[in-house]
């Protein structure tokens, strides 16, 4: 089973009853995605040797977290997005009301699935609990800033701060979540948190850039949302060659990164690479 299949499956399972919020969680979550955040996770334990069925819960804990956070994106008070997955938004179809407590259930979820993991030791779930916190903060703060500057000149540091929040923060979890399972040694440890700053980064550049390169219909989204809500961009800063070239620079020292570790990356390079080369 690959990983996308299984955490597709987990989550089906762990959405299968919650109450009069079922239907809309599920149509959130299980609508589509690329899932690039439990893969990370999947991918790090895998590749120092954990068991693959105690890294179910955080796998499902971090795509839980970007899901609600999706869903309060794309509503009209945030970045006002009608459609996500080439399918109307959560928002759209059950209303804003139920949009937000969609993605506040979401969020309470995801605490609790991981919490609940009781094939996981206690210290373990406290560390990761204390992760996905902490990333969900900085998540949210990210939000908060890039709304603070629609229409407002900044600086490359100001946008690179708020990327590292708003899309770094949980990338960075979900490699943390990956080795914390697998109770990986400091030196390796470091390595991966400057891989997931790295690709964390390049990750939501590449995505600045497809916004205006990818028709719609590949996108999921509105092709050219963020110019026409005159937000901050790496292509609006350095325009669209310097910006590809960036991303690129950091796909490169994220593979980099991962020649440190003390372990075969294979499997990580291969998904690096898979990122870097993607076209939504």
């Amino acid at each position: 089973m690959d990983y996308t299949q299984r955490i597709n499956q987990c989550l089906d399972k762990v959405l299968s009853n919650q109450g009069s919020l079922t239907e809309a969680m599920r149509y959130s979550v299980l609508c589509g995605g690329k899932r690039f955040r439990p893969i990370l996770t999947y991918t790090v334990a895998d590749t120092f040797g954990a068991n693959l069925d105690q890294v179910d819960s955080s796998a499902c804990a971090v795509e839980l977290i970007h899901a609600y956070s999706l869903i309060h994106d794309d509503l009209p008070a945030m970045d006002d997005d009608d459609i996500r997955h080439n399918q109307p938004a959560c928002h759209k179809r059950f209303g804003e009301a139920q949009a937000i407590l969609t993605g506040d259930g979401l969020q309470a979820l995801a605490f609790e699935v991981l919490a609940s993991d009781n094939q996981l030791s206690a210290v373990v779930r406290i560390d990761m609990l204390q992760a996905l916190t902490q990333a969900a903060f900085e998540m949210a703060e990210g939000q908060s800033i890039d709304l603070g500057v629609v229409s407002k000149i900044i600086d490359v540091n100001t946008l690179k701060d708020m990327h590292q929040k708003k899309t770094g923060a949980l990338l960075s979890c979900a490699v943390k979540m990956g080795a914390l399972i697998s109770d990986c040694n400091a030196k390796d440890s470091q390595a991966l948190m400057h891989f997931a700053k790295n690709i964390g980064l390049a990750y939501q550049i590449q995505d600045d850039v497809l916004d205006v390169l990818t028709p719609e219909e590949v996108l999921g989204k509105k092709q050219n949302s963020d110019a026409e809500k005159n937000k901050p961009t790496y292509p609006a800063l350095l325009g669209l060659e310097a910006s590809k070239v960036e991303y690129e620079n950091l796909y490169r020292q994220a593979r980099n990164n991962l020649q440190a570790l003390s372990v075969d990356t294979e499997k990580l390079q291969a998904l690096t690479q898979k990122l870097q080369s993607r076209r939504f």
